[in-house]
């Protein structure tokens, strides 16, 4: 690894990267910086997760001049919440040089973003929509723009905003440097490569740093309407230390998240028809460990960066490989292991062989565990917080009742009683999803009809409890020809953010 003071960065910078934590420059970095420094203009192919902010905010940060107040360097990124990141973290890296960076976004009122970009800032972060909403109002002038940066690329074509990119990168200067990032490059974004970039260098992450080798994938093949059970009993087995549950849409997101909540989990839900601030409100919570699972649509979660994800469920099979490994690269990061669970019906089978090609990587089938296997993980849970409340010994008065008790009843009858208490029966919460169409039937590689029968049938839950539990509990068994409908779900009953 290379450290960032080898990287000819001048001494103001190197002091807010050092108080930002950074020591040594990923390969992304390592490499944006080097070529960001000389000038040229740069195509950075890299997932969510690598550090390329930093990787293009230290040459951008870097070539602004504070004593000159018009904007020289404009970011535009696909979503309000990577905008808001990206500025967050271009103002920790310009801290020290004092460089003033406003983020524009919709959704968010356009008369205070007027009145913000009369203080006369350097960097402007932007969504395409609103960034064009602004030079139309000629209140966002970019004539002295020096530094362009296209982050998510093939995000912002996803989402349609291809012709809005093209007229902000013609009201730049030519003489402008640009730096393009896209975890893929499909023709539109190589065309607009070749338009507006001059002898562009490449700089790829290797693919073995692009893949997923750090995350465990499983499949569980399951009809619609018995997927949350199975997943409440996933939940319950594995117990994951933070958990994002992938949704196709925004009802399902909601509802999601209301039956995980009916459960006992601390579970919100974010999609695009929330207000700004209830969004950025999940996303706080979620970070700060006071909510177990975020339930999320693609758009929504695209480009937040979020640590400490030890599995991630897709209670939806997506429909674009690219999008299912973005997904998943929400956990297995900074070398730690991750856990990957994707439903999928019997006529999208052939999705998931499409998966397995482009991530190169089979899928091993993961058998749901019963409802008593489920309860078993719930008793468990139960008697950490049991013992975690002992421990902390601050009983008080409860101490008296228990010696009354004691001498009316047997200490182990007591316990039990207690532990039962704390094991929520799945039953006392029924919920109602509603059932979504599965995906167009697609064929490829194992899918061969109905039954999916060109896979492999073995293999069993292998999934780590998250570093929760670690005696007994469900280890997995072979699938057998016959199976019975699952029954029930799961309710934790507590999650650690319960306690206090």
């Amino acid at each position: 690894m290379v450290k960032f003071t080898e990287l000819n960065i001048s001494e103001t910078t190197l002091k807010s990267v050092r108080r930002m934590g950074f020591e040594e420059a990923t390969p992304i970095q390592e490499g944006t910086i080097r070529l960001g420094m000389e000038g040229k203009d740069i195509i950075g192919q890299a997932q969510t997760g690598t550090g390329k902010t930093t990787a293009f905010g230290i040459p951008l940060i870097e070539k602004i001049d504070t004593r000159d107040g018009n904007v020289q360097g404009l970011v535009i990124a696909p979503t309000r919440e990577l905008a808001i990141q990206v500025s967050e973290e271009l103002y920790n890296l310009g801290k020290d040089k004092n460089v003033r960076i406003l983020s524009v976004f919709g959704g968010q009122e356009i008369g205070r973003q007027i009145r913000a970009l009369k203080n006369r800032p350097q960097i402007i972060v932007g969504t395409p929509g609103r960034l064009l909403d602004h030079i139309n109002r000629r209140t966002l002038k970019l004539e002295n723009v020096n530094t362009l940066v296209l982050d998510e690329a093939d995000e912002m074509l996803n989402m349609g905003f291809i012709e809005d990119i093209q007229s902000i990168m013609s009201n730049v200067p030519e003489t402008r440097q640009t730096l393009l990032f896209s975890a893929t490059m499909p023709d539109p974004i190589r065309r607009i490569a070749e338009k507006f970039m001059k002898t562009p260098e490449i700089v790829k992450i290797k693919s073995k740093e692009m893949t997923v080798e750090n995350i465990e994938q499983f499949f569980v093949k399951s009809v619609e309407r018995e997927k949350f059970d199975i997943l409440s009993r996933l939940l319950n087995v594995q117990q994951p230390e933070l958990a994002i549950v992938f949704g196709r849409t925004k009802r399902r997101v909601d509802e999601l998240a209301h039956a995980l909540n009916l459960r006992g989990y601390l579970a919100e839900g974010i999609h695009g028809d929330l207000s700004q601030a209830k969004r950025m409100s999940v996303l706080k919570q979620f970070k700060a460990n006071k909510i177990d699972i975020l339930v999320a649509t693609d758009v929504a979660a695209r480009g937040l960066d979020i640590s400490g994800v030890s599995h991630v469920y897709n209670f939806d099979i997506p429909q674009d490989p690219e999008s299912y490994v973005h997904r998943i690269g929400r956990t297995g990061r900074a070398g730690k292991k991750g856990v990957a669970v994707t439903f999928v019906t019997p006529r999208e089978m052939g999705y998931l062989s499409i998966v397995e090609r482009t991530t190169k990587k089979k899928m091993e089938a993961l058998i749901p565990p019963t409802a008593d296997e489920a309860v078993i993980g719930l008793q468990r849970v139960a008697v950490e917080q049991l013992e975690t409340m002992t421990e902390k010994n601050n009983l008080g008065s409860y101490r008296e009742l228990a010696t009354e008790m004691l001498e009316k009843h047997d200490a182990v009858d007591l316990i039990a009683a207690a532990l039962k208490t704390l094991t929520k029966d799945p039953e006392d919460a029924p919920v109602q999803i509603t059932e979504e169409r599965p995906l167009p039937s697609r064929g490829g590689g194992g899918y061969k009809g109905k039954g999916g029968g060109g896979r492999s049938s073995g293999g069993g839950y292998k999934g780590k409890g998250g570093g929760r539990s670690s005696g007994g509990g469900y280890k997995g068994r072979r699938e057998s020809s016959s199976s019975s409908r699952p029954s029930g779900g799961g309710r934790p009953g507590r999650t650690r953010r319960h306690e206090s």
